[in-house]
């Protein structure tokens, strides 16, 4: 008997922690959304300095979404802050790469720059690669993996189970089927995991930084770069980065302010 109020002493407790935890969390997000909807009503009265203190507020918060990123861009491309702005378009697009507003907005951006790079030409198979890759988002990617294989699994029961020969050579085929699709996901799924761990890119903060041939001031400056420049980071060594632009040039930089784009 007291064991038993006992447990039911602490089931209560625990339902009540549960009711506290979760009105935290619904009062969590109630005050975000006002921060957001007051950054745009800021926006709209032409206030982007508050804009953008909003803004980052609801970052601070955690939230992170396409529309967030694409707001901040727009703020600070208005307060003609270069790289601010591409910095965050270029956070949108990796949300929403094929929302048109925020690819136009870039280019946009993009124009303010002083460096003109003109990206290398891809080849037809790259092309097609990342047109396959871009078609969803890794998280999608995964769950097309996930639900392919519980797919395969079904069909494959269904052909081991299923006593009519016509039956078992349609769930056979339609199996084998499924379990092609699978290794063509999984496979696209493992390539966009790795090429996104491997992968670096950053945006260039510093007003004008020179590019040097080696990792040491003996070297030769090959070019500069100025801010708001996209570049790759392929190594570091001390104070010195190594990064790769568009057009394929290499080289490194010391103490340059890099702001990258995977955090």
């Amino acid at each position: 008997m007291i064991k038993r109020k006992y447990l039911t002493i602490l089931k209560e407790k625990w339902i009540l922690l549960l009711l506290i935890l979760n009105a935290f969390v619904v009062f969590g997000q109630a005050s975000v959304k006002p921060l957001f909807e007051n950054g745009n009503a800021a926006y709209n009265e032409g206030d982007y300095k508050k804009a953008v203190s909003l803004y980052q507020q609801t970052l601070n918060t955690g939230q992170h979404s396409a529309a967030l990123y694409f707001n901040l861009g727009n703020a600070y491309y208005r307060l003609n802050k270069v790289a601010e702005s591409i910095y965050y378009y270029e956070k949108a697009k990796q949300l929403a790469p094929d929302d048109d507003d925020i690819q136009i907005n870039s280019a946009f951006a993009q124009n303010m720059t002083i460096d003109s790079i003109e990206p290398l030409p891809k080849s037809q198979l790259a092309v097609i690669q990342n047109q396959l890759f871009s078609l969803w988002s890794l998280e999608a990617w995964s769950k097309v993996t996930l639900v392919l294989i519980w797919i395969f699994t079904l069909l494959f029961l269904g052909y081991l189970f299923l006593g009519t020969p016509r039956l078992k050579r349609s769930f056979f085929f339609l199996s084998l089927l499924s379990l092609v699709f699978f290794s063509g996901s999984l496979g696209i799924t493992f390539s966009i995991d790795q090429q996104d761990k491997n992968t670096e890119y950053a945006i260039l903060f510093s007003k004008k930084t020179d590019i040097w041939s080696e990792p040491n001031q003996r070297g030769e400056i090959e070019f500069n770069l100025h801010e708001g420049t996209k570049v790759q980071l392929l190594d570091v060594l001390d104070e010195w980065q190594k990064i790769r632009i568009a057009n394929g040039s290499e080289g490194w930089v010391k103490n340059a302010t890099l702001r990258s784009l995977n955090n």
